[in-house]
Formats: C-alpha cells, sequence, structure tokens
C-alpha cells in the first residue's frame, strides 16, 4: 500500500492513497463487517434470541395474500381460539382481523404479538 501521510503541527492527520487502494480497504472493512453481523446472527439463532423463519412462512409474508396475523398464527400451530385465548381477545376478532374487515387496535395487536412471539411490527399489513 503506497499512502501519503499529511502532517499537521508534526502529526499524522490525512493519509492519501490511490483510490484503488481505497476501493480494496473499503471491500475488506465490508468484509469485515459482514463476518461480524453473520457471528451475532449466529450467536442470536443459538442463543434463542431470534429464530430461523421457513422460506415457505416468509415467502407467504412477503406474497401478501393472507393477513400476517394468520400466517403466524399457522406457523405457530395455534387456531383461532387458543390464540384469542393466550391475547384475551375473541375469537370472532382474531378472524375478522384476518378477514380483513377489522384492523385491530395498537393493544389488541401488542397482545397477539406477544402470544405469537413476533414484533407488533411482523402483524400490520402493508
Amino acid at each position: 500500500m503506497s499512502a501519503q501521510i499529511i502532517e499537521r503541527e508534526g502529526k499524522p492527520e490525512y493519509a492519501v492513497l490511490p483510490y484503488h487502494e481505497y476501493v480494496q480497504l473499503m471491500e475488506l472493512a465490508e468484509g469485515v463487517r459482514n463476518a461480524r453481523d453473520a457471528r451475532e446472527a449466529m450467536r442470536e439463532l443459538e442463543s434463542g434470541e431470534d429464530e430461523a423463519i421457513p422460506a415457505n412462512i416468509v415467502g407467504r409474508l412477503i406474497a401478501g395474500d393472507d393477513h400476517p396475523l394468520k400466517i403466524w398464527r399457522e406457523y405457530r400451530k395455534l387456531t383461532q381460539e387458543t390464540l384469542g385465548n393466550e391475547a384475551g381477545v375473541g375469537k370472532s376478532y382474531i378472524s375478522q382481523i384476518e378477514a380483513g374487515s377489522k384492523t385491530g387496535s395498537a393493544k389488541v395487536l401488542k397482545a397477539l404479538a406477544k402470544a405469537l412471539q413476533v414484533d407488533m411490527d411482523d402483524l400490520l399489513v402493508e
């Protein structure tokens, strides 16, 4: 690496280097960040702080054909009645949210998200 060091008051302040060397350094730095992020993601999976979601569930969420509440409820293998009992709401209310005829209050969505072990944002329709 061929850098020109620019000093100010006798101390190094800037390093000027050829652009291709700058690009290489940036690529190396990105690789280090990616490796760190991958290690952190693996640690979170192993500790149970995070979970791997199957591709078919992710695909359903992205497709948007069903309400996210229904997808997460089915993924967690819960009936509307069981989820309602855990979240303190009626089965019919869950049915209406899944059908799109009701949006659900913030309080209800928060309770449903907690019961499903997801973030509240995961239950919002985009």
